[in-house]
């Protein structure tokens, strides 16, 4: 790792030496992916991998969906056919709402997430704090591995238990967070309201939630330097801020597409699209796969001298599926909530935005008001969609019958 402000020099690379050398991998992870997952040799029944070398031959691959990852799994458990590692000879096997089951493999970084941190400032010797979860799902060993390929101690704080992380922060005086970015609002308030030194954390690296100017300036008034990634479970790390804080930087273990929603057709660049994802993880290779996010393209290469494609950032779902406090929430959690209270008719999970914090309200159309059946239900969102939300019950035929299961109404503006 270089000592200079690249993580190294694959970074600085000019752009038509990164697309010949990527797209001279291209090939072999193909041929490794058909010959050893049998999920991919169907997907990719008649694909000649050697014929898959340049950009535009990339693009006529048929694309994988998110989406389609709950059936596959179903048909073919525990990955879909997907992984080219046993899953006995893997590091880590996690299971995250939907319920979709990712792999991690062994072996330093395995995510990718060393870079996105070092650009946010993180160096060896810190000590981080770490608030997101590693019960089940994969975000927390996803970062505490960038955090000690980079030569970082890790606080293993997890999700929950505020006030026993903002004693932690005062005592182990961490210099960095990585996290959501309205827990981090939450711990230094919580922190001040307590009496407790928590400014120990002069720098961040946030995902997971959305992070507003107004959210961003908050917590640099509060003396944090903020900047966000841009990552799923199925690929680790795609993308993420510098410095300059102009779009992200894509990471240099991958390479996105931005398509035409529901097609795998590429759009001109400055349109926005659904971001499409190629990783070149051996254990998990993921080839033209559909995020369900939609970003669009920026021109150019970043002020901070990083010279790969950037991003825009995170604009919104491609689908209905959303992501809330850090998770995702699928239609089909919430349908199950229906199902399992006979007195629901149609549902909607209303997520809204109040005070930089996530709200979440399903409103459900019932044939009785009951308290008792609201908080029922509450319990039952809580139970299936993994998240807290507030109950409004209204009569029946009173919400739209228009399909929609989850209305994302936050703004960022």
């Amino acid at each position: 790792m270089s000592d200079s402000l690249y993580y190294d020099d694959l970074e600085t690379r000019s752009p038509e030496q990164r697309e010949a050398e990527q797209f001279s991998l291209l090939p072999d992870l193909i041929a490794t992916a058909i010959d050893k997952a049998s999920g991919w040799a169907k997907h990719l029944d008649d694909v000649e991998p050697e014929d898959i070398a340049s950009r535009s031959a990339l693009s006529g691959l048929p694309i994988l969906r998110k989406s389609d990852l709950l059936e596959l799994q179903t048909q073919s458990p525990p990955f879909g056919g997907l992984t080219t590692t046993a899953p006995g000879a893997l590091g880590r096997l996690f299971m995250s709402p939907g319920p979709i089951f990712d792999p991690e493999g062994k072996g330093a970084d395995w995510w990718r997430v060393a870079r996105a941190l070092f650009a946010a400032g993180m160096r060896s010797g810190d000590i981080i704090h770490n608030s997101f979860a590693y019960h089940l799902t994969p975000a927390g060993h996803m970062f505490e591995g960038g955090a000690h390929a980079l030569g970082c101690a890790v606080i293993p704080a997890g999700t929950g238990d505020t006030m026993m992380q903002v004693e932690a922060i005062a005592c182990l005086k961490p210099c960095a967070y990585v996290g959501t970015p309205d827990f981090l609002k939450t711990l230094l308030d919580k922190g001040k309201a307590a009496g407790k030194d928590v400014s120990s954390i002069t720098r961040a690296c946030v995902s997971g939630a959305a992070l507003p100017p107004s959210l961003r300036d908050g917590l640099k008034a509060q003396g944090v330097d903020v900047l966000q990634c841009y990552g799923t479970a199925d690929l680790g790390i795609i993308a993420y801020e510098t410095p300059a804080m102009e779009g992200m930087v894509v990471d240099e273990g991958v390479i996105v597409e931005i398509v035409t929603p529901g097609t795998g057709d590429c759009v001109a660049e400055g349109d926005v699209g659904e971001v499409v994802v190629t990783s070149f993880n051996r254990d998990y290779p993921m080839i033209r796969f559909a995020t369900g996010d939609m970003s669009a393209l920026l021109a150019g290469s970043s002020p901070c001298g990083r010279t790969n494609m950037r991003i825009k950032g995170w604009m919104g779902r491609a689908d209905q599926a959303a992501k809330v406090k850090g998770m995702f929430v699928h239609p089909g959690q919430v349908a199950a909530v229906a199902k399992k209270h006979r007195e629901l008719g149609r549902v909607r999970l209303v997520i809204g935005r109040a005070n930089e914090r996530d709200t979440v309200v399903l409103k459900a159309e019932s044939s009785s008001l009951d308290v008792g059946l609201a908080q029922a239900v509450a319990w039952s969102v809580q139970e299936l969609c993994k998240v807290r939300a507030e109950v409004e019950l209204v009569a029946m035929n009173n919400l739209p019958n228009d399909g929609l299961i989850i209305a994302d109404e936050r703004s960022y503006d």
